[in-house]
């Protein structure tokens, strides 16, 4: 069961998606207002100026006795806009107004805005029980008599336009916003959803079964998470699998040795000295044999290890001509060297030397006292051959490749008492160097197993 100590990332980034659409869509429509109300606030001065323009221009047209009379004659033609009302001011009094609005033209606020700007015209702006406001005047003199053009705009009025805006703005975006969410839930639902199935596959596999797999599909990065977790349970299937089958393997080499010791044990005549010494010496060499199959196993269990080599520069050359001399004490044969490249390699030596003393062991026991072994190497600039030529029997195609299995063996010369795990060995050394170890048929008759060592810059031993 799985216990979430936080929301989903499916949870987290639809949610991210909506806060950052959401803050999109408030900035936008605070940008928006701000410009719109700027505009309307130029509109409102702008038809203010008009109706100020409109009354100079009539005063250069017509004459008047007095100032009363022009402030009386622009409003008779005149009619307001929807959001005005035009004032008539003279006497330090409203006495004319379009149209009739008696409660803002008799109040007192209105003559305090009034008087002020009488001397110096201008607008101001009040807050009133009819909103907002702004007051402008026009000022008209003849002689000693002073008469004004009062505009009062209802800002309210213009800028319920603007407000209607804005609320169908904070509709649209509103549904944008689910609608945003929705695909935002919906997208990331599948782009999750092979993280999900990678999920859920993890949660199936049991030791006992790595075959599971998850389906591949696209080139994106999750496509490419698929792939590296695939690979990741190809390398633990086949890992499990070539544990189980190696103690498997161990345990029924190791069981004939025990069965031996238990028989000779439980048929021992304690009483018999004789017998005793015998089944002493018996016991011994079969706990030899088993010493040895369990240092080939542990050799093998390690060969995957970083540390199995220890890689260096080694002289290929003298290296060959060491293993000639090492592996004339193994068996009285006609020992020689075919050939030998004059190169550094980077490889571990001991290792390459207990892989190419495995094969000549190897050859000694596929042929006779006088017979010819080699052992010879070479060198093309990019890959290094180690090779041991015997002219024994040779190896049947068909066994060719099971040879090099553990315990896996071809046709067993009499006397031999080996486990089958000397050919494995070497190529688990050849496979740690990054190369490989085969085998091919030497004319007249014989076999050469050559180990092959790759020398690139980035060697995978190094």
């Amino acid at each position: 069961m799985v216990v979430r100590t936080s929301p989903s990332v499916r949870v987290r980034i639809t949610t991210t998606v909506a806060l950052l659409v959401l803050a999109g869509l408030v900035v936008a429509g605070v940008v928006v207002y701000t410009i719109e109300s700027h505009r309307l606030d130029q509109q409102v001065q702008a038809q203010a100026d008009q109706e100020f323009a409109e009354l100079a221009k009539l005063q250069e047209g017509r004459t008047f006795t007095d100032p009363e009379a022009m402030v009386r004659a622009y409003l008779e033609h005149k009619v307001p806009e929807d959001d005005e009302l035009l004032i008539g001011w003279w006497n330090d009094g409203a006495r004319i107004q379009s149209p009739q609005w008696d409660a803002i033209s008799n109040s007192a606020w209105l003559a305090d805005a009034v008087r002020p700007l009488l001397a110096t015209n201008g607008t101001t702006r009040v807050h009133s029980d009819f909103g907002e406001l702004q007051i402008g005047v026009q000022s008209v003199r003849k002689g000693d008599r002073v008469g004004a053009l009062v505009v009062v705009t209802f800002l309210d009025t213009a800028r319920a336009g603007l407000q209607e805006t804005m609320r169908t703005y904070a509709i649209v975006a509103a549904l944008a916003l689910l609608l945003v969410t929705a695909m935002a839930a919906w997208v990331s639902g599948r782009l999750l959803s092979p993280l999900r199935t990678l999920r859920e596959t993890a949660d199936d596999i049991s030791e006992t079964d790595l075959s599971r797999r998850l389906p591949v599909a696209g080139n994106d990065d999750i496509t490419a998470l698929t792939r590296t977790f695939n690979g990741m349970l190809d390398r633990l299937e086949a890992a499990f699998v070539g544990q189980r089958e190696f103690l498997d393997d161990a345990g029924h080499e190791l069981k004939t040795p025990l069965t031996v010791l238990r028989g000779h044990l439980e048929l021992l005549d304690a009483d018999d000295p004789a017998e005793v010494a015998e089944t002493r010496d018996l016991l011994l060499d079969e706990t030899d044999r088993m010493s040895r199959l369990v240092g080939d196993l542990m050799l093998l269990a390690t060969s995957d290890r970083p540390d199995f080599l220890q890689p260096r520069e080694v002289d290929l050359d003298g290296l060959t001509c060491d293993l000639a001399t090492k592996a004339r004490g193994l068996g009285d044969r006609a020992w020689s060297v075919d050939a030998t490249a004059s190169a550094r390699i980077v490889a571990d030596e001991q290792r390459l030397t207990q892989a190419a003393l495995q094969l000549a062991h190897n050859a000694v026991k596929h042929t006779r006292d006088g017979d010819e072994i080699a052992i010879g190497s070479s060198y093309d600039g990019r890959t290094a051959r180690l090779w041991v030529r015997d002219t024994g029997p040779g190896v049947p195609p068909q066994d060719r490749e099971r040879i090099f299995e553990r315990f896996g063996r071809s046709v067993v010369p009499p006397g031999d008492e080996g486990f089958g795990l000397g050919l494995s060995i070497v190529g688990a050394i050849a496979r740690a160097h990054g190369g490989s170890v085969g085998v091919e048929d030497v004319e007249p008759q014989g076999a050469r197993f050559v180990i092959t060592l790759p020398q690139e810059d980035e060697w995978p031993g190094s």
